[in-house]
């Protein structure tokens, strides 16, 4: 089992009239380079099983940019897990019950950043999780369900196969 913990692109400054934080779109430019940016992952993602997104606009926006980048055909479903400022040990049984395939979860920071720190058994992530973040883990198998890292995809960035 592979898990790609994303962060969503940039969303716009302005909050609708009318609505909350929870409302804020990505911006044009954001929709472009993350089609962008999914498009030059998407090899060394390979086939996605299920695509989990906070259900807030601009996660939602995001994961769809990378399903259909990734010409991703299963389910795309919002999950509270994700939302901003769930305790990270909350998506646990989300990855017991999706052991069996590759699974995208789709968020906010410092929400990745921490459960990428939580699965790896780190006290926290080296790296900025910066909006349009790919964090690659893998799940290995054994008595208790350990991750290994994969790689770390920030935008415009070289994607590094090591993190320190």
């Amino acid at each position: 089992m592979r898990i790609f913990l994303v962060r969503h692109g940039d969303a716009d400054a302005e909050i609708p009239e009318g609505l909350g934080d929870e409302a804020r779109a990505l911006t044009a430019k954001a929709r472009a380079n993350m089609a962008a940016h999914f498009a030059a992952l998407s090899e060394r993602m390979g086939p996605l099983g299920l695509i989990l997104t906070s259900p807030l606009v601009r996660t939602v926006q995001t994961a769809q940019l990378l399903s259909f980048v990734a010409k991703h055909e299963g389910l795309l479903r919002a999950h509270r897990s994700l939302l901003p400022d769930v305790p990270v040990g909350t998506v646990d049984s989300v990855l017991s019950e999706h052991a069996d395939e590759n699974l995208v979860l789709v968020g906010h920071q410092p929400t990745m950043g921490a459960l990428a720190a939580h699965l790896l058994g780190m006290q926290s992530f080296p790296k900025p999780v910066n909006p349009g973040t790919v964090i690659a883990l893998e799940r290995t198998e054994g008595e208790a369900p350990h991750y290994k890292f994969l790689f770390y995809a920030a935008p415009n960035q070289q994607v590094l196969d090591v993190i320190q």
